[in-house]
């Protein structure tokens, strides 16, 4: 079956300006995620709790949570528990990794007066918000501020 409109070719400078018209946006596209301009940033609303936390491997698979102010164990995860605090601390370390940044620097678990929990370390400015992860995967570190606000 043959149709008359398969037969109708488009004119060239059309074809070319829409090649220009998304070469274009795309373009303006990557500059306004590079610049930021047009971006929406929510403020970040005051600390009410900080965490200074050191993450350490355990030579039996376990990963330690340390209270850095004290040095004092917090929590232990064993191997093969805790995959949303082992994947996350992983893509941390790998950034540190990557930056020349050992591991001696304490990660910043800060609870926000909005109910907001984020994860900062400050040696490669990575940052995690936590609540992206929903409330379980949140409350495990949420754990951690009082955790390490309690005496032991």
């Amino acid at each position: 079956m043959n149709h008359a409109h398969d037969q109708i070719p488009l004119p060239r400078p059309i074809l070319v300006g829409v090649g220009l018209l998304l070469a274009l946006t795309l373009l303006a596209a990557g500059w306004s995620k590079s610049s930021g301009v047009g971006a929406t940033r929510l403020a970040d609303s005051p600390p009410v709790e900080v965490r200074h936390l050191h993450f350490a491997d355990a030579e039996d698979g376990s990963l330690v949570v340390r209270d850095a102010n004290s040095d004092r164990v917090i929590d232990t995860i064993a191997p093969g528990e805790g995959n949303f605090v082992r994947g996350t601390m992983r893509g941390l370390a790998r950034e540190r990794k990557r930056s020349g940044v050992g591991a001696a620097p304490p990660f910043i678990l800060m609870s926000r007066a909005d109910g907001r929990l984020t994860l900062e370390d400050p040696q490669t400015g990575r940052r995690v918000d936590l609540e992206a992860f929903g409330q379980a995967n949140a409350g495990i570190f949420a754990r951690y501020v009082a955790l390490a606000r309690a005496p032991r």
